[in-house]
């Protein structure tokens, strides 16, 4: 999480005559100013951001005040400043300006308003001089240019033109009038819908804001124009997380494929979108080649990624490059050695690079795969379905990509001879924050690491447990290296288990602190235990064990004690995981409940009802946790809850953007990045297509946020600003809560024409303990079947003992049967007839609904 950037800074085009008032004497007659104030942060009491040093000037706060070390010899007063961009200017106003000054030497400086980019044009300068003892300045001027929207506006001091070193301190830095408030964003259009598409066979809802108290009509339009369908909305009432008078369009009923559909209420068009099963098929591929430009240490090639993207490897000592291959740790830390850390993903719009951030990105990945290889689409998965250099090596690609960020958490470990052996350091980025922008081969400064810690040292244990059982059919040696890197790490966390990451260790990175690891122990030991059958004294003896993690906030890096849970539902061993299931359920339950109340539904909430940092990552890893209440149950709410958290994160939401880059007709584009960064430069670009923005934030915790959006309405906290780096943020762990979610929903897309149909039929005999049941599936369609699958859930304690006529597995109550070779073509009209015995307890009650290859059939 990025929180220094410098801007470019403002360069004189001509000397303007100043409108401002010499030091004491009367100001000149203006328009009375209206009391907004347009400096962020001008008391310092928030450290320096947003303000900027450029060529000669460095500065920090000290004692309060803003110090700005200036290196003397220079010519000009602008060839060493300070300032900062996004101030706000409307032309014909007024505004008065003051700041207390003061520094080491008596020297003369200029205090100017204008433009920050070229032609640099000023509105007023204004030059005083400063001595030792501090003085208050104030003036009035007149803007002469319109910057209402604080796109380009700008307020810099000019310290520069002198022969001597110096340092200039100011204060209350005040810049005061306009007649507009500060702004944010204007109201978004009232009509809210998935800007992609909806998918047949599943809710379709939009919402619309209106004062209406009453119904209203509403057409949904074919691409033609054509009205398709009509109705009335259904008013909710107030929202409060957008703090609108929201309705509900409900046109479910509608499943034509097509694209080019609009809603309309009144005059109001939506923005266009499709339905089609395939609506969002390609989601899950564009969010996992994220990961790829994210890669360190590697050129990111135009095959690829094109050639707006490409770019040199970075970090690998080419100049002006330092290098990842040779780290030392950071110098107060003094370790005595050095680590080759190349390789991994770039956590976020920095250059750093967080295990902690890493694992749960890692893990999330493969947890993707591993449960689509046990009950959903591993072929959508598999080998050559991601453009990566790995493709068509035999492996699946999403456990190459995963692999390259596992290397780097392996290469993070103390090495053996030192103190805190097996531990892992917790970070590796640049020394101070990086400038903004500034390509990875560009990045000079050099790079360190930070101390070892117990999360990432068991975050480092749970992803090595993971990949060793993933990578065992495809390597077995690098399988048998992640193991034991795994049970090291889990023994050096067990030997430390209180070494807590540094909050204040936030200097050129995030500090990604955390004063609890108990989840990350439970988290590790399920691992392990899936993995190799041992630990299971540690699972079952965690406080967390039964499904404790699981809430309605959601899980992240911080909170990683729901992915053992996870692991323990999908690879359960001998361990029984009805509590487990149970938990999850419930939350899942909370989730639509919560959901059925909003304006724009989406499955979070915390306590004050606000929205923070990455809410958009907590999102769709609630999303997750739907999708895997639907996959243990096969009930079709928890899949309509998990399509609605996509709808809201794709523009079914009160800011009327889609949070997900290149996809909608209104996405991100301007993300926090620092080499996705076309809105500083015209030569880079914006963020590529299947990167997430973080998404509103209430704290609003940057300058540019804190400007433009005082009072916002939680889920109105955001802006498509590159700078509002706390709403508008890209990270590795948001991406992979997206990619596991885009693969689930495309995955349980059906076409709503499937051309053949089945129909099954179900008998089972049972005594006390225990079952046998026979199936018969029927193509009822005027297709053939290549292959075919069959899924259905149990609502009790029934557990499959043995299968004949199909592959068969269960997850939890969840039971899928694959074709086996003698039976995998059903022509229409044929059946196939399969079987299982099966222990219970309790009274069994036939499955509910079965589907065959996606399709719900009839129950004979």
């Amino acid at each position: 999480m990025v929180i220094k950037n410098w801007r470019r800074a403002l360069l004189p085009a001509a000397v303007l005559a100043l409108v401002a008032a010499a030091p004491g004497a009367p100001a000149a007659a203006s328009a009375p100013a209206a009391e907004y104030e347009r400096i962020v942060n001008g008391d310092f009491s928030a450290g320096s951001d947003p303000w900027w040093t450029g060529a000669n000037t460095s500065g920090s706060v000290t004692g309060g005040e803003y110090c700005v070390a200036v290196t003397g010899g220079t010519a000009n007063g602008y060839d060493a400043l300070s300032g900062q961009n996004g101030v706000p200017y409307e032309a014909g106003q007024s505004y008065t300006l003051s700041f207390d000054a003061r520094a080491t030497v008596e020297q003369p400086i200029s205090a100017v308003a204008g433009e920050a980019v070229a032609p640099y044009r000023q509105i007023a300068r204004t030059d005083v001089t400063v001595t030792p003892v501090k003085q208050t300045f104030t003036f009035t001027f007149e803007s002469t240019l319109d910057f209402p929207t604080a796109g380009n506006g700008q307020f810099a001091f000019w310290f520069g033109g002198q022969s001597f070193d110096n340092t200039v301190c100011v204060d209350n830095v005040s810049v005061v009038g306009g007649v507009l408030p500060p702004p944010g964003l204007e109201p978004a259009p009232p009509l809210r819908v998935n800007q992609v598409g909806y998918v047949p066979g599943v809710p379709k809802q939009a919402s619309f804001a209106t004062d209406s108290t009453t119904p209203l009509p509403w057409t949904l339009r074919d691409s033609a124009g054509t009205s398709v369908a009509t109705g009335q909305t259904v008013p909710k009432g107030h929202d409060a997380a957008s703090d609108e008078n929201v309705h509900t369009i409900d046109f479910s009923s509608y499943d034509r494929e097509g694209s080019g559909y609009t809603l309309t209420v009144g005059d109001v068009v939506s923005h266009p979108f499709d339905i089609s099963a395939t609506a969002m098929s390609d989601l899950r591929y564009d969010s996992l080649a994220f990961f790829y430009h994210q890669r360190s240490g590697t050129p990111i090639e135009a095959q690829y990624v094109g050639e707006e993207y490409a770019r040199p490897a970075g970090h690998v000592n080419v100049a002006p490059n330092r290098g990842d291959d040779d780290v030392p740790c950071r110098a107060d830390l003094n370790c005595g050695y050095t680590l080759d850390v190349r390789g991994g993903w770039y956590d976020a719009g920095d250059h750093g690079k967080y295990v902690v951030n890493g694992g749960i990105s890692a893990w999330q990945l493969q947890n993707s795969y591993e449960r689509a290889a046990l009950i959903g689409d591993e072929a959508a998965m598999g080998d050559g379905t991601l453009a990566i250099p790995e493709q068509s090596n035999g492996v699946p690609d999403v456990l190459d990509e995963a692999r390259w960020e596992v290397e780097f958490l392996l290469s993070m470990q103390v090495p053996d001879g030192q103190p805190l052996a097996g531990m892992a350091h917790h970070k590796i980025h640049d020394e101070q924050w990086t400038g903004l922008p500034t390509l990875p081969h560009e990045d000079a400064q050099p790079r360190r690491l930070s101390a070892p810690s117990t999360a990432a040292t068991l975050n480092l244990a749970a992803v090595a447990a993971q990949a060793s059982r993933l990578w065992a059919p495809y390597d077995a040696e690098f399988s048998a290296r992640t193991l034991a890197v795994a049970k090291k790490a889990y023994a050096a966390a067990k030997a430390n288990p209180s070494r807590l990451a540094d909050p204040n260790d936030g200097t050129g990175g995030g500090a990604y602190s955390d004063s609890t690891v108990t989840d990350e122990f439970y988290w590790a030991a399920a691992e392990l235990f899936a993995t190799t059958g041992e630990y299971r004294a540690d699972v079952t003896g965690s406080a967390l064990y039964g499904g404790k993690s699981f809430n309605v906030h959601g899980f992240d890096w911080a909170a990683t004690g729901a992915l053992g849970d996870v692991t323990l539902l999908l690879v359960p061993r001998d361990l029984p995981a009805d509590a487990v299931r149970a938990a999850l359920l419930s939350t899942a339950d909370a989730h639509l409940a919560n959901m059925a109340g909003m304006g724009h539904p989406a499955p979070y909430r915390t306590a004050d009802g606000g929205y923070e940092w990455g809410s958009n990552g907590l999102v769709a890893n609630n999303g997750v946790v739907l999708g895997l209440a639907h996959d243990l149950t096969g009930a079709a709410k928890y899949r309509d809850g998990a399509f609605a958290a996509m709808d809201y994160l794709l523009g079914r939401n009160p800011v009327d953007h889609s949070y997900v880059a290149g996809w909608g007709d209104q996405p991100v584009r301007n993300v926090h990045h620092r080499h996705w960064a076309n809105q500083l430069d015209p030569s880079l670009p914006t963020a590529p297509a299947g990167a997430l923005s973080g998404g509103p934030n209430s704290a609003l915790q940057d300058p540019i946020a804190a400007r433009l959006l005082p009072g916002c309405a939680p889920q109105r906290c955001w802006v498509d600003h590159i700078e509002a780096y706390s709403l508008n943020e890209v990270t590795v762990n948001w991406n992979s809560a997206l990619a596991w979610l885009s693969n689930w929903v495309a995955e349980h897309s059906v076409p709503s024409a499937v051309p053949s149909g089945c129909k099954v039929a179900y008998t089972a005999s049972t005594w006390q303990t225990g079952m046998t049941a026979q199936l018969t599936m029927t193509n009822t369609g005027t297709s053939a079947w290549d292959a075919w699958r069959l899924e259905f859930a149990f609502s009790g304690g029934e557990r499959i003992q043995h299968g004949w006529s199909a592959t068969w597995t269960q997850t939890d109550r969840a039971v899928r049967a694959e074709n086996v070779a003698w039976n995998t073509r059903v022509a229409p009209g044929a059946s196939v007839t399969l079987g299982f015995n099966a222990s219970k307890t309790g009274t069994h009650t036939p499955p509910a609904a079965f589907k065959v290859n996606g399709q719900v059939c009839t129950n004979a």
